[in-house]
């Protein structure tokens, strides 16, 4: 039992800044590194115009090329805050550490970042949260259970700030495709929520959408918005593959309860048509937004339900601008804005 009174911040309680990492190299983006490199320095630009970044890169070299490129594109050089550290990838909603309020103030968490239970090439990115929490002078706690590391992303949970957590059971609970903790069960994950992030209020929804590359992150699918308000994706298209998945993840949502006993508020939001590359279905979603102070960023796709999205998003924070960022290449790496950051709570 957790005796630090934890509790998971939601994100849009302030931020001292927002944490991302710039590739070293186009790996997760074939054929498409220039392009990506331009979408991150236009993400970096948004981004410092509301907060500091803490921007992770693989040495001194690419810190001088990235210097150069944010110079020119005008990015207030004030606002970035280079960390030196080599990483395997550049998602940090997932290999950053999850930090959460505690009796002793911040306390970073290492869940044991595995590369989704998928790839085997994460050790690099392993090292982030130490990273992390030694520049920010923070405790770091390995979360474990029963004696064993957990594994878990930060892009697999959500939550409101008041003990109420969103997540889904393709992504922790399936039997057979990337297992994160094998034998875990529902009360396993609920006792580890309570005890690192003082949650005690979970929500299971059941699958993620086509193309998820992380097997049913929550961030692709439901996110808080209000702590009573949850915004989540639906698709209006009966042939389309995602269109079942959503329905019975709204029909969980309309059963559920909050924390406090009440039924959420339930706000839906459009799916962009489907996005494919090279033939393989890409995981397009709008709930990949990333709320800033004063600000929310949503990826768009060149889509009919570009303008649907950012207003249902609009709405859900008027006082919040509400910015649409371009996603047509991010995609490709199977994730947009907020499996490419981690805020760090003030």
């Amino acid at each position: 039992m957790s005796t630090r009174n934890r509790r998971f911040p939601a994100e849009w309680e302030p931020h001292e800044g927002i944490l991302l990492c710039f590739p070293s190299d186009g790996k997760d983006w074939p054929g498409k590194y220039r392009a990506i490199q331009w979408a991150l320095i236009e993400l970096i630009r948004k981004i410092a115009a509301f907060e500091k970044i803490f921007l992770l890169l693989a040495d001194q070299t690419l810190q001088g090329r990235v210097k150069v490129m944010l110079e020119k594109a005008q990015v207030p050089l004030q606002q970035i805050f280079f960390l030196q550290q080599r990483t395997n990838r550049c998602w940090m909603r997932d290999s950053g550490p999850v930090i959460v309020q505690s009796d002793r103030g911040r306390e970073a968490l290492d869940f044991n970042f595995n590369g989704w239970a998928k790839y085997p090439n994460f050790r690099l990115d392993r090292r982030v949260p130490e990273k992390i929490a030694a520049y920010f002078e923070l405790p770091l706690t390995p979360v474990s259970y029963k004696g064993k590391p957990v594994v878990l992303e930060g892009g697999a949970i959500d939550g409101n700030g008041r003990g109420s957590l969103l997540t889904s059971e393709e992504c922790l609970l399936h039997p057979n495709i990337q297992v994160r903790n094998p034998g875990f069960d529902k009360s396993d994950y609920e006792r580890i929520f309570e005890d690192y992030l003082g949650i005690t209020n979970v929500i299971w929804l059941g699958s993620g959408i086509e193309g998820d590359d992380t097997h049913g992150h929550i961030d692709d699918l439901c996110r808080f918005v209000k702590p009573d308000t949850v915004l989540t994706v639906v698709e209006n298209n009966k042939k389309n593959r995602n269109y079942r998945p959503l329905q019975d993840n709204l029909e969980r949502l309309y059963k559920a309860r909050l924390e406090n006993g009440k039924s959420p508020e339930i706000r839906c939001l459009p799916m962009p048509e489907t996005l494919t590359f090279e033939g393989i279905s890409l995981p397009a979603s709008y709930a990949n937004f990333l709320i800033l102070n004063g600000c929310v960023l949503v990826p768009t796709f060149n889509d009919v339900h570009d303008r649907e999205a950012l207003s249902t998003i609009a709405d859900c924070f008027p006082e919040h601008k509400v910015i649409g960022i371009s996603a047509i290449d991010l995609i490709w790496g199977f994730g947009t804005l907020h499996c490419l950051s981690q805020q760090i709570p003030a």
